[in-house]
This record gives C-alpha cells, sequence and structure tokens, in this order.
C-alpha cells in the first residue's frame, strides 16, 4: 500500500510560523505578491493563527486589493479582537476610502491597546488633518514624534498644520528640524524653500534647496502630488510662488518630464480589456 505521511498539527503550525516570517521579509524588500503567496500559504497551514492573517491583509492593501484585504482583516479579527495591529490595518483601509472620521475611530481603538504606537499617533493625525481637526492633528503628530525622537514625517507635518494656522515661524523650525534628521527628503527642504521664499528670503541657498528637492522627487513638482501629501491651500500657494522664479525653470521642467514619463510607462504596462468575442492577442 502507497503510504502519505500526514504531517502533525504541531508541524504545520511550525511551518506556517517559518513561512510567514520569510513572508514579512519578502514584504518588506518590496516583492509584494510574493509576499502575499507566502501569507496565504501561512493561512491555509495554520488557519487559526491571526497574525498570519493579518500579515496577508497588510500584503494586500500594500498591493491596493482592498477587498482582499478586508477579508483577510475580518478572519484576524475574528481570531484575535486585542491585537493593535488588525484595528490599525482596518484604519488604513478606511484612509484609502477616504473614510476618516470612521480610521481616526479605529486608530484611537488601537491606541487603547498599544498606546505607545508612533506610528499610530502618526496615522492618527493625517485623519484628524484631513477632517480638517487642525490643533488635535498637531497634538497626535506631536505625541508621535515624542515617542520617537527621529521621526521626522511628524515633525515634518507638525510644520504643515503650523503652517495653515498662520504660524510660519513654527512651521519653518520644525522642517529644519526635519531636515536635520533626514537631509535627503524631499518634503520638508521643498516646504522650507516655499516659505523662507514667501517672507521675503529669494537668495540662491532658498532656490539651490528648492532644486535639490525637486532632483529628490519629482512628483513635489504637481500641485495635486501636494496636495495629497497633506500640504494645506497656503503652502501650495506659497509653492506656486516660489515655482514661478526664473531660477527654478529648468528644475521644474526637469521635474515635470520625469512625472510625464513615468505615467507613460505605468499607462503602457496596464493590459487593455480585450473586446467580447475578440480573439486573443498573438505575441
Amino acid at each position: 500500500m502507497p503510504y502519505v505521511y500526514l504531517p502533525r498539527e504541531e508541524e504545520l503550525e511550525a511551518s506556517a510560523l517559518s513561512i510567514a516570517q520569510a513572508a514579512a521579509q519578502v514584504l518588506q524588500t518590496g516583492y509584494l505578491e510574493d509576499a502575499a503567496s507566502l501569507a496565504d500559504l501561512s493561512v491555509r497551514l495554520a488557519p487559526s493563527n491571526a497574525q498570519s492573517w493579518l500579515l496577508l491583509a497588510e500584503a494586500r492593501l500594500r498591493n491596493r486589493d482592498s477587498a482582499a484585504a478586508k477579508e483577510a482583516l475580518a478572519q484576524a479579527k475574528l481570531l484575535d479582537t486585542d491585537n493593535a495591529g488588525i484595528w490599525f490595518a482596518e484604519a488604513s483601509l478606511a484612509m484609502a476610502d477616504d473614510d476618516f472620521a470612521h480610521a481616526e475611530a479605529l486608530i484611537r481603538r488601537g491606541l487603547d491597546l498599544d498606546p505607545e504606537n508612533a506610528n499610530a499617533y502618526f496615522d492618527l493625525g493625517n485623519a484628524l488633518f484631513l477632517q480638517g481637526k487642525g490643533e488635535e492633528a498637531l497634538t497626535a503628530f506631536q505625541q508621535a514624534s515624542a515617542r520617537k525622537e527621529d521621526f521626522w514625517p511628524a515633525i515634518n507635518n507638525e510644520g504643515l498644520v503650523f503652517y495653515e494656522a498662520d504660524q510660519p515661524e513654527a512651521a519653518i523650525e520644525r522642517w529644519r528640524q526635519a531636515i536635520a534628521i533626514n537631509d535627503q527628503v524631499a518634503e520638508p527642504a521643498l516646504a522650507l524653500a516655499a516659505a523662507l521664499y514667501s517672507q521675503g528670503d529669494q537668495s540662491e541657498s532658498t532656490i539651490g534647496m528648492a532644486i535639490r528637492a525637486l532632483d529628490q522627487e519629482s512628483d513635489y513638482a504637481e500641485e495635486a502630488f501636494q496636495e495629497s501629501q497633506l500640504w494645506g491651500e497656503k503652502l501650495r500657494a506659497a509653492t506656486r510662488r516660489l515655482f514661478t522664479d526664473s531660477r527654478l525653470q529648468n528644475a521644474l521642467e526637469r521635474a515635470l518630464a520625469l512625472v510625464n514619463l513615468r505615467r507613460l510607462e505605468m499607462d503602457s504596462t496596464t493590459p487593455l480589456p480585450e473586446e467580447d468575442g475578440a480573439p486573443p492577442q498573438s505575441p
């Protein structure tokens, strides 16, 4: 008689844990589909492991597959309602759906379980700011930076709140702090250049800072992208004034060209839908 080895439950759980760890590592490297496949295998081997379901949800969320992410999160929540990560992940889905009030409630529920999570306070600040709750958003960003001293995105966003509240000096101070932590990121540098320019500092140093920022991240040449990064109307208006300076035109044109090139490349890799009854295309 042929013999088939059936692994014991303990062996399946150990294999699932090992595969989940591999999925987490692959996810960090950016291979999202591979990470999702590994996480899916992990939950098949050990369907009672909430952490594996949460990992699968994260992989699906980063793959922009919201429906699959919601299904995985629902399974994770059934298994472990006291896992703060599940509430934070569900909040990310709500943010993606522009349901900022719901995201706020979910993050607060997660913070009840994990009150020292700096990233969660940062996300809470974003959700509050997008609801027009500037003072509450500032408090959340400050709580995030207090828990992680080198958390430059939280400090940067403190600057965004201050600038919209007509406190440019406080905003400039925050952006300088963010740059001191990480001088290789574009956002605080361009925001600082725009604020300084609006205050009358139109020196070569300010223009050079803006040029370097555009070279580092060309997307900031487009106002729509600035808005997606929570830049308010006052900061965007200051940036529009900055962009009228003739010394910036070459850098601005170069940045816009790169943005358009990436957009064309993305469009060219998106498969066109086949018409009903049409024969498949030849390779």
